[in-house]
């Protein structure tokens, strides 16, 4: 994801997380659910850049998945935003996987319904994505929606109709983009309102270049992050180190799920990973697996 990672000034830059929105404490006030789960991964399994760490010497492109899903629990799988899959090719992915159960697939709506049709007249787009996806069947994750940059609240009817008649039986998270739904208190308070009543949760981006993003509200009790490096890998572990404090409160308070996919450039290092993994099985009681069984030496680290 290469959205807000324009250059800024990291000399000067704020890694503290904001405090978490109004709508965040009444998400998490529900009955406690012991069965909390987390689900860590990447955009994608096919990074060549993995092979002898994750994916051993040798691998052919075909198996990465196989051993992506060995060591990660769960992928952002961003390839559905370009182009809708057919359900034999998701169900080759399924078979990929079949190795870890808990494995979640967490399909990006397609840009023919958020961009291009900007949710007018898409139903044809819509079923067509429905049956695809619903081939993963236990292996499917929460849906993502990404709202296009220049939406704006002119959209909200649009939208709000699209959202209310959704499959009921599907998470589903919403990313807005658009400046403006952050900066006007009303257009923010309609959407995130109805986001709540539609039990539809928000996407958190914490990326450096776009801190409006960052909003820390909570419309479910889950929590969907996407986490863009810095390229600075000391603020990195900053940043992570503020998410650790949050999620360990969040799931105090009664947080459900999360799903927490780092975004490391186009030659992810595992660093961000295995800062990170540990830490989370420490401080919330996980036993998620560190990726990386195939490395020869911790230099790639």
């Amino acid at each position: 994801m290469q959205f807000g990672r324009e250059e800024i000034d990291l000399s000067n830059f704020d890694h503290r997380l904001p405090a978490d929105g109004p709508l965040t404490a009444l998400a998490l006030s529900g009955e406690r659910d012991s069965q909390f789960k987390a689900y860590v991964g990447a955009p994608s399994w096919g990074n060549k850049f993995w092979l002898g760490k994750v994916y051993p010497k040798g691998t052919k492109d075909t198996d990465f998945l196989k051993y992506y899903a060995a060591d990660f629990n769960a992928v952002e799988l961003n390839a559905t935003f370009y182009n809708i899959p057919s359900p034999e090719l998701l169900l080759t992915w399924k078979e990929k996987v079949k190795a870890a159960p808990g494995f979640k697939f967490c399909p990006k709506f397609p840009q023919a319904i958020t961009h291009i049709r900007r949710f007018k007249n898409s139903q044809e787009p819509s079923d067509k994505f429905y049956r695809s996806i619903s081939v993963l069947k236990e292996h499917l994750g929460p849906v993502f929606i990404q709202l296009a940059d220049n939406l704006t609240y002119k959209s909200f009817p649009d939208l709000k109709a699209y959202l209310t008649n959704m499959p009921q039986d599907i998470s589903y998270f919403v990313e807005l983009r658009n400046k403006k739904w952050y900066a006007d208190p009303e257009q923010r308070s309609n959407l995130f309102d109805l986001l709540k009543a539609l039990k539809i949760g928000l996407a958190i981006s914490d990326t450096p270049g776009r801190r409006d993003c960052l909003h820390m509200e909570l419309t479910t009790p889950d929590a969907f992050v996407r986490f863009v490096n810095s390229g600075d890998e000391r603020l990195d572990f900053q940043r992570l180190d503020e998410w650790l404090d949050r999620l360990v409160s969040w799931k105090v308070q009664g947080l459900r799920s999360l799903y927490f996919f780092i975004h490391a450039g186009d030659t992810p290092k595992l660093t961000l990973f295995n800062y990170l993994i540990p830490k989370l099985n420490k401080q919330l009681g996980l036993e998620l697996k560190i990726p990386g069984r195939y490395a020869e030496s911790d230099l790639f680290l």
